[in-house]
């Protein structure tokens, strides 16, 4: 782990980025935006347009599965994260 920092800091924006990379067919156009307020933590995902639904996932269930990730790390480093999920 990078000595710079906490064992208990993750790099949250990192593993969303992986995550999404996996699931669509332009990897080159995801990008995550972190935008810190004090007690919350926006992350802006975007996706080209044509895979969007592959990241929602039938009945919203990719969608959900990813903000249930990021909300048990919120759980450990005492954040709320809200994931919003954009296309270009």
């Amino acid at each position: 782990m990078d000595k710079g920092r906490p064992e208990h800091d993750v790099d949250i924006r990192g593993l969303i980025e992986l995550i999404v990379k996996a699931l669509v067919d332009h990897p080159d156009q995801v990008v995550v935006t972190q935008l810190e307020g004090t007690h919350s933590v926006v992350l802006e995902l975007s996706v080209a347009a044509v895979d969007v639904g592959k990241v929602i996932g039938k009945k919203g269930i990719h969608a959900d599965a990813i903000r249930r990730i990021v909300h048990a790390i919120g759980g450990k480093t005492k954040k709320r994260y809200v994931l919003e999920i954009l296309e270009n």
